[in-house]
């Protein structure tokens, strides 16, 4: 096994709580039927949005296709056993964020994340298309299916 040692602190740090609002956010595609190839679109645009927003916070030369980014991202959000892709899952088929957050066993962290980076967003003027999406699902009621329709319409 190859290991990587990163000394990206912030960076890491960063990454690993934004990769659970985008696990989320597969979650919901999954849920609404959107497919493999979809999902791969979704999280390479997660990937580019992450890579902004950690250089935006904490300039670094850093390499976001490490495992401590990219790696961590992609199991997040492909597995079936993610916490934040379940809770996604759910409300993509239909459960009310309330319904699905008390149905979960575990904590999905990715729900609280994406209330303290929107908060983060705004204050520095930053613009994550994906994250904002998963924030105004969950905090702002906003319908999945209506979200995730507007944001295929960006997504490259």
């Amino acid at each position: 096994m190859i290991t990587n040692i990163s000394r990206d602190i912030f960076g890491v740090e960063y990454a690993a709580v934004m990769k659970n609002i985008y696990s989320i956010c597969a979650g919901i595609c999954h849920g609404l039927g959107y497919g493999d190839n979809f999902l791969a679109v979704l999280l390479a645009n997660a990937a580019g949005e992450m890579r902004k927003f950690v250089e935006a916070i904490s300039p670094d030369d850093r390499d976001i296709t490490d495992s401590a980014y990219l790696g961590d991202l992609l199991v997040t959000g492909y597995s079936q056993f993610s916490r934040n892709r379940t809770l996604g899952y759910m409300i993509g088929k239909g459960y009310t964020v309330r319904n699905a957050l008390m149905e979960m066993t575990m904590v999905a962290e990715g729900y609280y994340a994406a209330s303290c980076i929107h908060e983060v967003t705004r204050k520095k003027n930053l613009i994550v298309p994906i994250a904002e999406t998963v924030y105004r699902i969950l905090y702002d009621e906003s319908p999945a299916a209506k979200e995730i329709r507007n944001l295929t319409r960006i997504l490259k």
